[in-house]
């Protein structure tokens, strides 16, 4: 043959038409035999000549070495996590409350099938797969490149013109004939079957040798793109799932575009009415936002949008018998609940253990110990007790009592008027407690403390060294490579670990320390409004309430967690033991009250090298506030370049508009 390459650069382009036509379009052009013939003939020519071997022939699907572990990828876009709709009313909340940010009528949605797999990222430069990774915690993933590359319906090239770099985000699954194939080879092999379908497509794109990943029969949809550089982004969703599907990738048959929640809600009867004949496991459907302009203007809530939503279908239950009521003190001191059961297989696993939630919720249901009861368990959700059989309770059952104290340390459990929650009074005397408080402070988005793991806390805790998470700033490095598990090295590199916590930021310390209620969100707006811990602490809740994300049980916690003496003195220790953190710099103080104090603001329209979040943080800063949508409580509404329709029914409603120059002139309180 003269020229080895122009043949093996033909035969790679014919393979991979070949396989987009068998494994994608579900129409072979040509025989298997034919197709091996090809395979054949490239991987001869490959082994005459190497150094003609590139990354994305498919001779290279299977054949890298096993790793011994996976590197973490950073998303270049965070992978989002959706909020869950059990129910119609939830999801028609969740348009009503888009569409109210949108000020539209109705909105357009694609319907998608919610596949119970694994969620991926795949990165192509040029048109070639360069790196897969898992969704991880949704900024970090694991890289599991040398595995995805064997699933056949993963293209090793897309197909056209593609980006110049572009992040394609899928699932990962394993078909039900497939899934029991490989357990009834399993069985007759002697080895452990799998439970179901998720966790074995999980189990296998996490093998540390890619041919054990190839031998279990994965297959891929993709729903989404990620981060993109050069290429025109489409309009619409429904225009980027047929952008996938031209560059070659899998897109479900199933997804729909409808006009309104009802057909949202239609769509999702339908899909329930055909689940039992799918060929994969789905657990619900997806509702997302058609077009990416009004979802830029949703934007999102902590690490989900606001402009999809996932609609689960209704959770599989069974029947067991309720042996025992335990109570379990969580970290901010509730008792929970627990319910002992006799083990039962619901939802793909074996129960014996379910949440009874609180004590009210047992009275609601009336649960007595020796009832016979149903176990709902939705996808990864805890199982709970969902209600009793009555007509199979027997004479013998027994009231489930509160304890009047906490199992762990003896304390007073007590139950505050109102709440259906009995906690321990114990506070940080109680180990239950401070081991939970423990992990949540040293936790990765708290003070982000590596290497101390659980099994670490609870030798620290039983052992009396640490007592407050203050307690954790004196340890040494002797003293901690004498614990169970550890030895110099991992004591050092703890040691260095809370050197480095030791510096760390207002919002981070402010969630660390476990306050009821307050999350990543509302520690950062906290932040932001007292600018520093001292003011936070010795703020009312009037002053609480101004902040937004705020309510009166948001504020009544904060001012109660402040007020308790043992909480003062663990903050007191903190500071003492070298634990500080910048103060956020508070709006300019010039003397007078705020200009924009009191008023609230919508922004709409393209503004004169003014992004709308810049001129939402200037009037914030300024005291003011700002709303998505207009309504009678709206002051003013800033009109830039094509307002929109909200500039209408800011004129319906009789709210000021203002230009820039006019909004201007308010910032500056002229």
């Amino acid at each position: 043959m003269s020229n080895p390459a122009q043949r093996i650069a033909t035969l790679r382009d014919e393979l991979h038409a070949h396989a987009y036509r068998y494994y994608v379009l579900d129409a072979p052009s040509i025989p298997d035999a034919d197709y091996d013939r090809l395979y054949r003939e490239l991987e001869a020519l490959e082994a005459a000549h190497p150094e003609l071997i590139t990354s994305d022939s498919p001779t290279q699907r299977v054949g890298a070495p096993p790793d011994t572990a996976f590197a973490p990828i950073q998303h270049r876009l965070p992978m989002l996590s959706l909020a869950n709709a059990f129910n119609e009313q939830e999801v028609r909340d969740f348009d009503r409350r888009a569409r109210e940010r949108t000020d539209v009528a109705s909105l357009r949605y694609v319907v998608e099938p919610k596949m119970d797999g694994l969620a991926v990222s795949l990165t192509y430069e040029n048109g070639r797969l360069v790196q897969a990774a898992t969704r991880g915690d949704g900024r970090t993933g694991e890289d599991v490149t040398a595995n995805v590359r064997t699933i056949r319906r993963v293209p090793l090239r897309l197909q056209g013109e593609a980006p110049t770099l572009v992040e394609i985000r899928g699932e990962i699954y394993l078909p039900l004939e497939g899934f029991h194939a490989m357990n009834r080879r399993l069985e007759a092999e002697g080895a452990k079957t799998f439970v179901n379908p998720r966790n074995a497509a999980a189990g296998a794109l996490r093998q540390l040798d890619p041919a054990m990943t190839a031998q279990r029969p994965l297959d891929l949809v993709c729903y989404a793109l990620g981060a993109m550089e050069s290429g025109e982004l489409p309009e619409t969703h429904a225009e980027v799932l047929e952008q996938l599907r031209s560059w070659g990738l899998p897109v479900s048959d199933l997804n729909t575009v409808v006009d309104s929640v009802d057909g949202c809600l239609a769509r999702y009867q339908q899909l329930q009415t055909q689940r039992p004949e799918l060929p994969y496991e789905i657990d619900g459907v997806v509702y997302k936002v058609d077009s990416l302009a009004l979802r830029a203007e949703l934007g999102q809530v902590a690490r989900a949008p606001r402009w999809a939503i996932a609609h689960k279908f209704p959770a599989e239950e069974a029947s067991t018998r309720l042996l025992d009521v335990e109570f379990q003190v969580g970290r901010t001191g509730a008792l929970t609940p627990v319910a002992r059961l006799e083990p039962v297989f619901v939802g793909g696993v074996t129960v014996s253990n379910a949440t009874l939630h609180n004590m009210d919720e047992i009275e609601r249901k009336d649960v007595r110990i020796g009832d016979r009861v149903v176990v709902r368990r939705a996808g990864d959700v805890i199982p709970e007790v969902a209600r009793v059989l009555p007509d199979a309770r027997d004479d013998d059952v027994r009231p489930v009592q509160a304890p009047d104290q906490c199992p762990v340390c003896g304390s007073a459990a007590v139950r505050a008027e109102g709440e259906a929650v009995v906690r321990c009074s114990g506070g940080l005397v109680c180990s239950a407690q401070r081991e939970a408080a423990l992990r949540h402070f040293v936790s990765r988005r708290a003070m982000d403390v590596d290497g101390l793991g659980d099994k670490l806390i609870q030798q620290l805790v039983a052992n009396g060294r640490v007592q407050s998470p203050a307690d954790l700033f004196t340890l040494t490095a002797e003293e901690l490579a004498g614990l169970d598990r550890m030895g110099a090295k991992s004591a050092a590199n703890l040691v260095a670990a809370l050197e480095r916590a030791r510096e760390t930021e207002l919002a981070r310390l402010i969630f660390a320390l476990g306050i009821r209620e307050v999350g990543e969100v509302t520690a950062a707006a906290l932040a932001a409004a007292f600018g520093d811990l001292d003011p936070l602490m010795q703020a009312e809740e009037a002053d609480l309430l101004a902040v937004p994300d705020v309510g009166p049980i948001v504020a009544r916690h904060v001012r109660s967690f402040f007020d308790q003496p043992d909480n003062r003195r663990v903050i007191e220790a903190l500071r003492e033991r070298g634990v500080r953190w910048p103060a956020v710099e508070p709006p300019e103080d010039t003397g007078q009250a705020q200009p924009l104090a009191g008023k609230t603001f919508v922004v709409t329209g393209a503004l004169d090298g003014l992004s709308r979040d810049e001129a939402k943080a200037r009037i914030q800063q300024a005291g003011g506030k700002v709303t998505s949508s207009v309504s009678k409580k709206t002051d003013y509404l800033v009109a830039g370049a094509d307002p929109g329709s909200k500039l209408e029914k800011a004129r319906s409603l009789g709210v000021a508009i203002i230009d820039q120059a006019e909004l201007e002139a308010l910032l500056t309180g002229g």
